[in-house]
């Protein structure tokens, strides 16, 4: 293996790799890569059929498309599975992470192959409170599917916030990086 200069930035050495390592023509661009300590998510556009349009209202023609850009994603993830499986492998060999892939078409987006990876945490009573109405409403199924419901709504309502979170890490880790070693 020919060794090169790491990137001081992980999530940019994960995207250079990827785009190095993916087959041309799998994607109309560069993925989205995207990671965390346990999981590296790899999400390409397709380019949406041509075609689909058929008669009748707008609201046809969207659900046409929709339809048709859900066929190309499910297309795309058989027909690549074995490839897919082996540059995962050599990424999961290489940064120590489990691999997920998605793909995006049109407005249609689908990942697969995605970790769902337990989280422990301590939580006060009027916090599991919250978790047991949920539950016991009908919103969750269980007090671990009530509280991924709340940090998905955390996430859709404040993401901006956290995305500007994770813009300061990423500047936190730069400046850690060119600081001296021990």
């Amino acid at each position: 293996m020919p060794t090169t200069k790491q990137p001081s930035d992980p999530a940019r050495e994960l995207a250079a790799w990827f785009a190095g390592r993916l087959p041309d023509g799998w994607f109309t661009d560069a993925p989205v890569v995207t990671c965390d300590r346990d999981e590296i998510l790899v999400v390409g556009t397709l380019p949406e059929p041509e075609g689909v349009a058929g008669p009748g209202a707008e609201a046809a023609d969207a659900d046409t498309r929709a339809v048709a850009c859900a066929a190309r994603i499910e297309g795309f993830r058989e027909d690549t599975r074995a490839r897919r499986m082996q540059v995962a492998a050599e990424a999961e060999y290489r940064f120590g992470r489990k691999v997920a892939w998605g793909a995006r078409c049109g407005d249609t987006e689908a990942v697969f192959t995605q970790l769902s990876v337990p989280v422990m945490t301590r939580l006060r009573m009027s916090e599991r409170r919250v978790l047991d109405t949920l539950v016991d409403a009908g919103v969750a199924r269980s007090r671990s599917d009530a509280l991924a419901w709340c940090v998905r709504l955390v996430r859709e309502h404040e993401g901006e916030w956290i995305d500007q979170l994770r813009e300061a890490l990423v500047h936190v880790e730069r400046v850690r990086a060119d600081g001296p070693t021990p």
